[in-house]
């Protein structure tokens, strides 16, 4: 192997490798080396390495203060949990304000509003239309008869009855009911008045002389 690390011979495995102490030196267009910055990335065209430091500072800057501002934002939303759980409202409690409020703005958008007074003229044109006062008119209609037949039939009954009542059948019935109370009860006062008298009779058999 020739000095300088490179091995030169042709039929050597080492052919062509370059020295550990060497690094490959990037490219441009055209042939020409171009600037690496100083971790060794390529520089754009046009960027030198004093402005690809200014803005390597400048990134760093804008990093520090997006962290800064996330630690504050974490800070801010801890403080308000804590003043919102001193008032009351529960996570629950806070959604229904958040739909509550959600569902206004949707009533007060214009979309809502159109679209309401949209249903309002479609709802207009069908009760004036013919075709809905006549199928209005035909369920009134039917109504009607409904009702007048039902009382109809009512009448039919409290008539049915009232000629069942004034039959010689009815009446016959009704008398032989009433017969049948008047036995029962005679019979019941003559079962008192016989046990009456059993009572006396035990009393005077058993009385003292």
């Amino acid at each position: 192997m020739e000095p300088g690390g490179q091995d030169i011979n042709l039929n050597s495995p080492n052919k062509g490798l370059l020295p550990d102490n060497m690094t490959e030196v990037p490219v441009g267009p055209g042939g020409v080396c171009a600037p690496a910055d100083a971790a060794g990335a390529v520089l754009p065209e046009g960027l030198t390495e004093a402005e690809a430091e200014e803005l390597r500072i400048e990134l760093a800057k804008v990093e520090e203060e997006i962290l800064t501002l996330r630690q504050v934002l974490s800070a801010k939303e801890r403080h308000a949990a804590e003043i919102k759980r001193k008032l009351g409202q529960t996570p629950l409690n806070q959604l229904k304000m958040n739909l509550s409020k959600s569902l206004q703005e949707v009533q007060m958008s214009n979309a809502y509003v159109k679209t309401s007074e949209k249903i309002g003229e479609w709802n207009e044109k069908v009760t004036q239309s013919d075709v809905y006062k006549k199928t209005q008119e035909t369920l009134t209609q039917a109504g009607q008869k409904t009702s007048a037949a039902l009382s109809n039939v009512g009448t039919a009954i409290t008539r049915r009855l009232g000629d069942m009542r004034n039959s010689t059948t009815f009446k016959s019935f009704e008398e032989r009911v009433g017969s049948m109370k008047t036995r029962v009860s005679t019979g019941r006062e003559e079962n008192g008045s016989a046990n009456l008298h059993s009572s006396d009779s035990k009393s005077q058999d058993t009385a003292p002389f």
